[in-house]
This record gives structure tokens, C-alpha cells and sequence, in this order.
């Protein structure tokens, strides 16, 4: 009889033991070909790449047109709240998916009817090349050119050439988006860099930046409009306004 409760006893241990490695390898996880390492370890940020959620943000399909530099930059000293270069290409910028140059052939109006150099039309023909024949000249000190989509969209970057052929600054550049053409509904002032308020439409907080073929990327966070305007007021080469071009990447407002 003893010897039977000792077996039994024996027996209830095994049991007991063989649930606690069993429990023991759940925990640990499947081993991997060597048996060292588990193999559902925590994936890394690359391979978390590969399994974002649908509707993930995407580079915009920005072509940045070649550098031209002529002649030597002249001295920015004299220019307060000045942006340091990068000194590297610029990161991509991402937005939803489907997002496009809905500024592409649209038609653009400016404070200057007839510019001392080039068509109005320029600023949105896709051509962002610092050549003869391919920018815009306005006249002197405050101007401004206006934009229409032709319809309100989702807009999460704009794009501003003013000229690239040489390293210039041009002076109170503020850039809004409305939701009509007298720019009295639904304004969003998403660039200033007017610090003293000379331009009338408050003072903005923005650095100064020098002009290359990358162009000045502004951040418009999705707001939602239909009409762009961008002002300046000449530059430090002297006191007229010029254009190459300006992109507007958005999708259609819902």
C-alpha cells in the first residue's frame, strides 16, 4: 500500500514539473534555426516599414529643377533672422497618398498686370529651371501673385522659386491660402517672415531665407482652400519681385 502512494505521489510530481516547462517554452517564445535567439523577436524600424496600416504618409512627387549658381554670393550679414543652409540636400516631405501639384496650368493673377519680364502663366507651367525665358519680373518693392485652383483642396505644401540663378533674399515673403479670391474666408497665413509688419498683415515670425533650386517648402498642415497668394517685396539684389515658380501639393477637399 505504501509503495503505491509513493508511486502515485512520483507520478503527481512529474506532472507537475512537466507543466512548468511547458508554461517555461510559452513565455520564452519559438527558438530560431540556432536555438539561441527567439524567433518573434521585436521587429526593428525597418521592419516595422513594412507593416504600417494603410493610408501611410508618402514622399510628394517633387522634381527639383538643376542648381545655378552665377557669380559669387554676395555678403547676407546685414539680413536679421537669417536661416542657416542645410547644408545637405532636404529631407522628402511626406503627405497622404494621391497628393499632387494641383497648382499645375492653373490660372494666376498678380498685383503687377504687366511684368517688366515674362507671363503671368509662367509661374504654374511646370518649368522650374533658373534660365532666361523662364521666370517672372515684377515691378518694384510690395507685390503679390494669386493662384486658383478652381477648387478647394486639402493643401500640405507649397512651393515658392522666386529666382535661383544667383543666391538672393527676398524681403516680408508671406504666403496664405483662402477660400476666395478677396482672401476674407477662411485665411491661413502659413509663411511670414514680415518680423515689423511692413507688408500690413501682421508681423510674422519666420526666418529670412536665401534662394536655391530647392526651392522654400512650407508646411501648410492639410488646411483647406482654393485660392494661394504669395508677397514680397523686392530683394537684395534690388527692389524687384520675381517668379519662377510656385507648386501647390494638395488632394481634392471632401
Amino acid at each position: 500500500m505504501a509503495r503505491r502512494s509513493v508511486r502515485i505521489a512520483a507520478s503527481i510530481a512529474l506532472v507537475i514539473l512537466l507543466g512548468f516547462v511547458a508554461a517555461a517554452t510559452l513565455k520564452a517564445g519559438p527558438k530560431s534555426a540556432d536555438g539561441n535567439t527567439p524567433a518573434t523577436a521585436k521587429p526593428d524600424a525597418n521592419n516595422a516599414a513594412a507593416i504600417k496600416p494603410a493610408g501611410d504618409l508618402v514622399p510628394i512627387p517633387l522634381v527639383l529643377p538643376k542648381p545655378q549658381f552665377v557669380g559669387t554670393p554676395q555678403n547676407f550679414q546685414g539680413i536679421a533672422n537669417l536661416e542657416k543652409p542645410l547644408g545637405k540636400p532636404r529631407e522628402p516631405f511626406y503627405a497622404p497618398k494621391g497628393t499632387t501639384n494641383v497648382a499645375f496650368k492653373k490660372p494666376v493673377k498678380s498685383s503687377d498686370e504687366q511684368p517688366i519680364i515674362g507671363e503671368i502663366e509662367m509661374i504654374t507651367d511646370g518649368d522650374k529651371e533658373a534660365t532666361d525665358g523662364s521666370y517672372v519680373e515684377l515691378g518694384p518693392l510690395k507685390q503679390n501673385i494669386t493662384i486658383d485652383l478652381g477648387a478647394s483642396y486639402n493643401i500640405y505644401a507649397v512651393i515658392v522659386w522666386h529666382y535661383h540663378k544667383q543666391a538672393r533674399v527676398y524681403k516680408d515673403v508671406i504666403v496664405q491660402i483662402a477660400g476666395d479670391k478677396d482672401f476674407i474666408k477662411n485665411v491661413h497665413t502659413i509663411f511670414n517672415n514680415d518680423t515689423d509688419n511692413t507688408m500690413g498683415l501682421g508681423a510674422g515670425k519666420d526666418r529670412n531665407y536665401v534662394e536655391t533650386s530647392e526651392g522654400k517648402l512650407i508646411d501648410a498642415k492639410g488646411v483647406v482652400g482654393r485660392y494661394v497668394r504669395c508677397y514680397s517685396n523686392g530683394n537684395t539684389s534690388n527692389d524687384l519681385n520675381n517668379y519662377i515658380e510656385v507648386e501647390v501639393y494638395g488632394t481634392p477637399a471632401k
